[in-house]
């Protein structure tokens, strides 16, 4: 164990224990308050850029595993936690976490007080920040290294993530147990063609199980080429940082409305809702966990959804006579689903495919089968 400090760009300062990388790395300070997953999070491109405070007093007990992993390797730039558990235990398991973040050069900071930290970052919004697992590090230099980070608004981070070449995906989704009863993937009857922004490979196994076959492609390919793959369905993926410079994806998803089926989540809810002629903004803070209330207006029923964003949809600035509003987030009133009313383009900001869970959204997958199905007539 080492020294470490994380220090915030308004001057804040906690200093505590380094695991992981002894390593200096900045990025945005988010928290997360879901209480399982945190190798979903770790791996999740979404959190490209950012520094993640895991509200769950304790991380590590269950280890970690290549099959958890929701990409490559982590994205997370740093690891903010109260404790690292000293024991994993779980048959499946085959590294700790920290070791696991270490592999990849993620710095860790724990031992220091969590709650503090998430108060700070709910009353005075996600700060710039800088993690230094290093016993000779100066606190000073590090506060101005967090002033000098880049701003998460207005940087393009899908061009760091997305993939550099199309690919197929195969893969359906694997039982965990042998008491976990999943019914095998449905007959192939689909092509969608999905838009990688930083997608997670738990949405790309559920388009196998619902009967796809999956063509993943670049985030700046054209409508055109992906027209040209003739898909019965098109998906717009999960990714990081702030939609509003994307306006070449926009236009290429806006151009592909009304000529095929298309289901958005998260960032490619995002990217639609420009595609409508909309805009963005910044939350103060964020919505990071596994435990938000989400309205469908369409059931009048509530969910409860995983999450993972920094930006949302403004509706005042949608066409109210192409776009509806079809779930909002009942802690803060946010548009949570948009449908288009003339074609079949639909679109919510959270995580229907969510792993671990919970699992009350993933009927979406099915309403877009339901979809494709239509639009194959």
């Amino acid at each position: 164990m080492q020294s470490a400090v994380l220090a915030l760009e308004d001057g804040t300062v906690f200093e505590g224990v380094g695991y992981g990388a002894p390593t200096q790395r900045t990025g945005e300070v988010v928290f997360n308050t879901a209480i399982t997953g945190y190798q979903e999070i770790f791996t999740d491109p979404s959190y490209t850029g950012q520094i993640v405070v895991l509200t769950n007093p304790q991380i590590g007990n269950y280890g970690a595993n290549q099959a958890d992993s929701e990409s490559s390797g982590p994205y997370i730039e740093g690891l903010v936690v109260r404790e690292i558990s000293p024991v994993v235990s779980n048959w499946r398991a085959d590294d700790k976490a920290e070791n696991f973040l270490a592999k990849s050069g993620i710095p860790v900071i724990a031992e220091i007080d969590t709650r503090r930290l998430v108060r700070h970052l709910r009353d005075y919004g996600a700060k710039r920040g800088i993690i230094a697992v290093d016993p000779a590090a100066d606190i000073p230099t590090l506060i101005k290294s967090a002033q000098s980070a880049p701003s998460m608004t207005g940087q393009n981070l899908v061009s760091r993530v997305t993939a550099a070449q199309t690919y197929q995906w195969t893969h359906g989704i694997d039982p965990v147990s042998p008491s976990d009863k999943l019914a095998p993937a449905a007959e192939q009857r689909f092509h969608v063609v999905a838009y990688d922004y930083g997608i997670k490979r738990n949405i790309l196994r559920h388009l196998v199980q619902i009967g796809s076959r999956v063509t993943v492609v670049p985030a700046d390919t054209t409508a055109e080429n992906a027209l040209a793959l003739k898909p019965t369905g098109v998906f717009l993926s999960n990714g990081p940082g702030d939609p509003e410079p994307l306006a070449h994806q926009a236009a290429q998803v806006k151009k592909l409305i009304g000529k095929v089926p298309i289901f958005g989540i998260c960032l490619g809810h995002q990217i639609l809702g420009l595609a409508f002629g909309g805009k963005t903004y910044k939350l103060k803070f964020g919505h990071h966990g596994a435990n938000h209330p989400v309205l469908n207006y369409r059931t009048n029923k509530v969910e409860i959804t995983s999450q993972n964003h920094g930006f949302c949809v403004d509706p005042h600035s949608l066409p109210d006579s192409q776009v509806a509003v079809t779930h909002l987030n009942l802690n803060d009133d946010t548009v949570e689903g948009l449908r288009h009313r003339s074609h079949p383009v639909f679109c919510v900001q959270y995580h229907p495919e969510a792993a671990p869970g919970p699992h009350d959204s993933h009927y979406l997958f099915n309403d877009f089968a339901s979809a494709m199905t239509d639009g194959a007539r």
